[in-house]
Order: C-alpha cells, then structure tokens, then sequence
C-alpha cells in the first residue's frame, strides 16, 4: 500500500555542485561520509551524485517506514543492483513473487527445531579451530582469515552437505565481486563493463570461479539428494521447463547463500575479537561465564541461555560494526517519509551503521559498551537497533549465525588470549558486508 503523497518538504543537503567532491570523499571513506553528513544536516539528507539523488533516512521511524510498515514499496537498491551481475537474482538481490518463492525454499532450513542439531556441528568446528590456535601460540595469526575459513566449513556441513576446505579461492572471489560492486556503485556505472581495467578482468575471474563451486555443488546435491539447502533447491528447479533458467536460479541462490551465509558472521567474530582484545576487561567477564556455564565441554544449543554476557558482547558487536551496514532501496511509487517526499524511483538509503551510533537513542554511541544489551532496552525504539535488518526481508539465518558466533566466540575466548599487532589499526571496509581491511594480525596466547 503505497502512502498518499501531499506537498512535502525537500530535504537538506550538499548543493548538486559538490557532486564530484562527495563521490570521492564516498570512494575514500563511505562510513565517515555517511556519519559527517547526519551530523551536519540532520536525520533526513539529499545526497547528490550526478545523475542520481540519493535519500538517505536514518531515524528509527523511517526505518520502519521503509523496512516494514510500506516494505512493498521498496524494492532493492544501489550497490545490490549491481552486485547482481555476480549473485544474480538470489535471495539477497531479487525481489518480488520470484524473492517470495526463493525464501519459502530456503526457510525450513533455518527452523528452530534443526537448531540443536546444528549445535553440535558448529560446537565442533570452533573446537577444532580453538585447538589449531593453541598449537600456534606465541605466533601471529590472521583471525579475519581464520574465522573466514571457519565459517565455510560451517555453512558446508551445516546447510550444504558439503566440504567446502577444498575451495581454496572461495574467500578471494567474494572479495573480487565486492570490489567491482562497490566501483561500478560508486563511479555511477560510468565506466563500461566491457573495459578491461585490472579490476574488472578480477571480476571475470572470480565470477567464473563462483559458478564453477555452484555447479560442482548442484552436481553432487543433485545425486545424493536429501533435505539440505542444495537438494532443496535442486527439487525446487525441476518444475522449470527450460532446463538452463533452474539451473541458473539455482546457481544464484548458491553463490548468494555462499557469500551471506559465512561473510556475515566471520565479519561479526573478527570484530568482536578485536574488541575484546582493546577492552580486556569485557574478555575477562566473558572468559569467566563460559568456565562456570561449560566448564571444560563443548557448548550445546541449550546452553544458549547460560551465556547472556557473551550473547551481550555479540550485539554490542553487531551495534557498532553490524555486518550489513547498509540496506539499499527504490521507490516503486511516491511516498512520504518524516514529512519529506520521496519521488517514485527515487533511492532509498537506511544506514544501520549509523542508526547504531544515533546521540539521540545511545548514550555515548562510540563507546563500546555490552551493558547495553544486559539491561531493560524498553525506552530504546525497535527500529534503534537492525543488525540482520527488519521486516518482511528480515535475515533469515539470524538465530543460526548469532549461535554461531556465541559458540566460536566461547570456546576460543574460554581457551585463550588473542592481543592485536601493535601500531597495527582495524580498518572498516564496508563492502557488501562491513569487512575488515587487511585481515586482523594477532598473537596467540594462553590463558
């Protein structure tokens, strides 16, 4: 239901003669001009950039506005868009009745019931990985990398059926595919694909790597069938009549799920492992509860409830660097939102990163604090806080990825110690998903 649209007001912001000025300062540093530009004009801004006017709203009413209340509206946005020459029409870039059918495939995998089960795998693999790094203590490690690698092998054997540790280029092809994304985003499109710039022969590469995983993955779901994501979706293609369109749809939800289903958590654990290390005394709390809720076992799905210090650091995480720090839009038809009109078209930006960081709804937004998340947060608005987004679209691997990291970030942190490089600083790249520049170089060492 679209809104009935009366005489509006125009929303502040820089004059469309600063367009070169703001696409570069958004090419250097996107996070800090999003910030600058909340702080400056308000909680509604018009950001110009060329042939494009981007409405970026970033009050928790709009949020609902846009993510829930008027979601058919809205479709996806800039930068999606064009990370659709990669990751197709999966579920993190399609839309409408195609979008409805794709997430009806894939739900019951998420169903609260299969929880436990994947407990126990997940429980596991953080086992393994806080063993590995034992036998590396006193050595420096990239944990950006190691929990990269962790995640993959945890979506393969818990939603694939997989052994994913054989696809070595994974991780380096995702890369490549933000990258182009976040160009051809941020230079308007302006430079033709077909051009063979470095980054974009990267791009074919990576893109040509992805389908051939995907492929390698239908072929073997195809065979042993079953009730994970690829024999799902292998069942759910076989109603299409043109054999080349199942097999690209289902090559599309493969390469999005790769890519959302470990980039996400990986980034929230790196972060969280950063964290701990600058605020020694969060890691010590969280240090304690697991010794006294798991003693020297591995964690199970009931024990999720006994860790509510570490599940608080993990939001606390997710507040300040939420692992989708953008949620791109476009207006089907015009609207209004908090006063301001919205032209049918129009691009659409609501910024959990920050929304996060709001003066208005955090006390000392910068400061990392996870005593926010242990307390009573009824005077905090709902649409405050969307770390796997909100509404219709809201993530549906949430409760899977957030026992994920209370898992992992247990059973390492019960184990050991993990310091960061000295001089050695932790950059956001905001991708796709809020990365982390250059990996996280950190000492191993025990408790």
């Amino acid at each position: 239901m679209t809104t009935a649209v009366a005489p509006a007001a125009v929303a502040p912001g820089p004059p469309r003669r600063a367009t070169l000025a703001v696409l570069a300062r958004m090419a250097r540093n996107r996070l800090r001009v999003m910030s600058s530009m909340s702080a400056r004009y308000g909680d509604v801004v018009r950001l110009p950039l060329g042939p494009k006017t981007l409405n970026y709203f970033n009050h928790p009413d709009h949020a609902k506005h846009v993510l829930a209340d008027n979601a058919a509206n809205y479709v996806k946005g800039i930068g999606l868009t064009h990370a659709r020459r990669a990751l197709g029409d999966g579920l993190l870039t399609s839309d409408g009745e195609l979008w409805r059918k794709q997430r009806k495939v894939i739900q019951p995998v998420f169903q609260a019931k299969r929880m436990a089960r994947y407990g126990g795998v997940i429980a596991q693999e953080a086992a393994d990985t806080a063993q590995r790094l034992r036998s590396l203590r006193g050595q420096t490690v990239d944990i950006r990398a190691e929990m990269t690698d962790l995640t993959l092998r945890v979506l393969g054997r818990v939603l694939l059926d997989a052994d994913l540790s054989e696809f070595h280029t994974l991780g380096a092809s995702f890369e490549a595919v933000q990258d182009q994304a976040m160009f051809e985003m941020m230079s308007l499109s302006a430079v033709p694909t077909w051009v063979p710039l470095p980054r974009q022969l990267r791009f074919r590469r990576a893109r040509a790597d992805l389908q051939d995983v995907v492929d390698r993955l239908g072929a073997d779901g195809a065979r042993a069938g079953g009730d994970d994501v690829v024999s799902r979706l292998v069942e759910s293609t076989r109603a299409e009549t043109d054999a080349a369109v199942g097999r690209r749809r289902m090559r599309d939800e493969l390469v999005t799920l790769l890519l959302a289903g470990h980039e996400t958590t990986a980034s929230t654990l790196s972060w969280a492992f950063h964290l701990l290390d600058r605020h020694p005394h969060v890691a010590a709390a969280v240090h304690d509860e697991v010794a006294g809720a798991l003693g020297d076992r591995m964690p199970v799905f009931e024990d999720l409830h006994a860790l509510p210090y570490t599940s608080a650091v993990l939001q606390e995480v997710m507040r300040l660097y939420p692992p989708v720090w953008i949620l791109p839009r476009q207006a089907r038809e015009s609207d209004v939102i908090g006063g301001y009109r919205v032209e049918a078209g129009a691009d659409v930006l609501i910024c959990p990163y920050t929304l996060h960081r709001h003066p208005a709804f955090w006390e000392a937004p910068e400061r990392f604090d996870p005593g926010r998340f242990t307390g009573d947060a009824a005077g905090r608005p709902a649409y405050a806080y969307i770390p796997f987004g909100a509404g219709p679209r809201y993530c549906v691997g949430n409760h899977l990825g957030m026992m994920e990291a209370t898992f992992v970030l247990a059973t390492v942190t019960r184990a050991l110690r993990l310091t960061g490089v000295p001089g050695r600083a932790a950059v956001p790249e905001p991708m796709l998903t809020l990365r982390m520049r250059d990996g996280l170089p950190m000492t191993v060492s025990a408790w």
